[in-house]
């Protein structure tokens, strides 16, 4: 969620990047793919060629930094440091869309052209939402990342997510607002397919409840913020669900408590990175927080094992690192319980699929490809940059699970 965040970059293609494992290779743009063939898994062991399209660079490039770091470390810890599932060995070409739909689309078509049958990344929700239908014309595995829409969610049968979903959020923010009917709540957001998501949830999630939902949308590029805090404390909501991404955020929060929303309503957002922190300053103990992850906040074994992956290779586990983990988790899956070669069988591997990953146990709907998982709260303590998140809840897989919806192709 905010924590989720385009600009035209210039596509840079990795070269060889080595991991800290040798058996793992991520190629660059001129590598040779040969899992597109028709050769079968009983031939021999294939190539399973693996495009990355993700936000390396653009509004998104901190929270693309944090899903590679996670997907790195976790094709390390899911192929048991080899490189290989089921004896096919993985090359992972990676791509960067700066988080511009139309240059993630080009660059994926061409991945696709050389062979390509596995998709993943999708740092923004608006790249996932387009990368999807291209997808399943091509009867391409597509693994999206931490773009948090929930249209992404059943939209066909070869797309699946590895990271939380806008309701899974608000469904968390749920339990910390308490009975919402009759009160006034305001959505305040960017006006993007990430926002527009969040507004949508708030409706479908606490205007079933009973409350009356309203939104502040802001354009995507706007520096000042303080005409969009007087609109929300104008309203004088009982509630305010701020769902933000991106640069902007520390002059987002300065508005706010300038004027005088987070001492007239209960604010409630998402715990975004470590970066983000100190940007809430005493702002922090005035907002209620719900978390899809932070480092500690999972308190099981595959968590330590990406954690130490992470620090090994010279990375900060952070707030999406769970999303890239997972993401190779489940290639690895659908390879070795599935194919190296036909993405129809890789696509029923996965479904229904239930494992351990670095947030706890989680399972992949199989009706609609949601990825059911716990979500956390927090409060922020400390200080300065001592500032950390305290964990106060875990809230469980069958709280936090959006309704199912029937699968779209």
């Amino acid at each position: 969620m905010p924590f989720s965040p385009a600009d035209l970059v210039r596509s840079r293609c990795a070269r060889a990047v080595t991991a800290f494992t040798a058996g793992i290779v991520l190629a660059g743009c001129s590598a040779a793919g040969t899992a597109g063939s028709s050769t079968s898994d009983s031939a021999g062991p294939a190539t399973v060629e693996v495009g990355l399209v993700y936000s390396r660079s653009g509004p998104l490039a901190a929270y693309g930094k944090q899903y590679k770091e996670g997907f790195t470390a976790g094709l390390d810890y899911a192929t048991h440091h080899t490189g290989k599932a089921a004896g096919h060995r993985i090359v992972v070409t990676e791509q960067d869309d700066a988080g511009d739909p139309s240059k993630a689309v080009a660059e994926a078509k061409t991945l696709i052209g050389k062979g390509c049958r596995i998709l993943a990344g999708s740092t923004d929700s608006g790249v996932a939402l387009q990368l999807a239908p291209l997808a399943a014309q091509n009867k391409v595995l597509d693994i999206s990342g931490p773009a948090a829409t929930d249209g992404v969610t059943g939209i066909n049968t070869y797309t699946f997510r590895s990271g939380r979903q806008s309701y899974q959020d608000i469904l968390t923010a749920g339990s910390l607002l308490g009975d919402a009917k009759g009160k006034k709540v305001t959505v305040l957001a960017q006006d993007s397919a990430f926002g527009q998501a969040n507004v949508t949830a708030v409706k479908a999630v606490l205007g079933k409840q009973g409350a009356r939902v309203g939104s502040v949308l802001a354009p995507p590029s706007a520096g000042d913020l303080t005409p969009f805090a007087r609109q929300v404390k104008s309203g004088g909501p009982d509630l305010v669900f701020v769902a933000w991404a991106g640069a902007s955020a520390p002059a987002l929060w300065t508005a706010l408590d300038q004027q005088g929303v987070l001492d007239s309503s209960k604010v409630v957002t998402g715990l975004a990175g470590t970066a983000s922190y100190p940007v809430f300053g005493a702002a922090g103990s005035k907002v209620s927080f719900l978390a899809h992850y932070f480092p500690g906040a999972g308190k099981n074994a595959v968590e330590k094992a990406m954690l130490d992956g992470i620090t090994k290779a010279g990375g900060t586990p952070d707030l999406f690192s769970p999303d890239g983990f997972t993401a190779a988790q489940m290639i690895v899956h659908a390879i070795e319980s599935g194919s190296a070669t036909d993405t129809s069988a890789m696509a029923a591997a996965l479904e229904g699929w239930s494992f351990d990953g670095p947030k706890g146990r989680e399972q992949i709907r199989a009706a609609d490809h949601a990825l059911l998982q716990p979500m956390f709260t927090a409060e922020l303590t400390g200080s300065g940059a001592s500032i950390r998140p305290r964990l106060l809840t875990t809230v469980p897989v069958s709280a936090a699970a959006p309704p199912a919806k029937p699968l779209a192709g």
